[in-house]
């Protein structure tokens, strides 16, 4: 009887496609943390699947955008030294050896260094957009949006914005050991938040530009890699309908 090959996959891990189905609800908020109301959200209009293995190849691009490339090394034969032999060959008892300026030696060249080069790529434009989609829709799956119905500001402050996310909870820690510990409240200032706005909105950039691990894009300009850097997703009601409508646009015209 031959035996049965076990499975290479863990249990633990998420396959790589995930189908997503059934209606999304997300609570909305107001400034005080408290939910009071809900959005219905339908995932056929984000693809209705998650691939992690596109995301993984777009995030890999948008790094790889980034690089400078300016790094540069000499070679043996653009160091400084003398290229005669430093003795001869045989008949001194030690081994053979050539010029001064060879990667085996201090002060020498380097063996196959780095010099500067361009690292941009670019994946095709659908696979991109379609990564997007998919990371946006990786947060309301593991419930890391944050609606607001409101998020305008009286003035561009920044302890107006870091009042905002610091009433709002987002779950709770334990801090200490053994009969000293106790539950904290964590909020949105003890995360990295990515806020999205219906359009370019310098009141809430001016407020949150400061304040670490905070930033402010359009949703029109919303990217895989930025998505999924930052661990939640702050959206008014006005943000998340501009959203969706950039979506049901998208769809529509896939369907003509």
């Amino acid at each position: 009887m031959s035996a049965s090959t076990p499975s290479t996959e863990s249990p633990n891990v998420p396959p790589l496609i995930r189908e997503v189905t059934g209606i999304l609800r997300v609570p909305v908020l107001d400034r005080q943390g408290q939910a009071v109301d809900t959005v219905e959200i339908d995932p056929a209009l984000f693809g209705g699947k998650i691939n992690r293995q596109l995301m993984h190849d777009v995030v890999l691009m948008y790094l790889a955008n980034q690089r400078a490339g300016t790094h540069h090394t000499l070679r043996r034969g653009e160091v400084a030294g003398s290229t005669r032999k430093l003795f001869r060959q045989k008949g001194t008892g030690y081994a053979r050896v050539g010029s001064i300026r060879t990667n085996k030696r201090r002060g020498g060249g380097t063996a196959k260094g780095p010099k500067p080069r361009d690292y941009e790529y670019h994946l095709p434009k659908k696979a991109v957009r379609a990564a997007t989609r998919m990371a946006i829709l990786s947060k309301f799956v593991d419930e890391e949006v944050v609606l607001l119905d409101d998020l305008s500001l009286p003035a561009p402050k920044t302890r107006e914005m870091a009042a905002l996310l610091q009433g709002i909870t987002i779950g709770t820690r334990t801090v200490g050991e053994g009969e000293q510990a106790r539950e904290q409240r964590l909020t949105l200032r003890d995360t990295t938040v990515l806020i999205g706005t219906p359009q370019l909105d310098h009141m809430i950039y001016r407020a949150a530009r400061n304040l670490p691990g905070v930033r402010v894009l359009p949703v029109a300009e919303f990217n895989c890699y930025t998505v999924l850097r930052y661990k939640r997703l702050l959206l008014s009601r006005a943000a998340l309908q501009a959203l969706l409508q950039k979506y049901q646009a998208e769809r529509a015209a896939a369907t003509t």
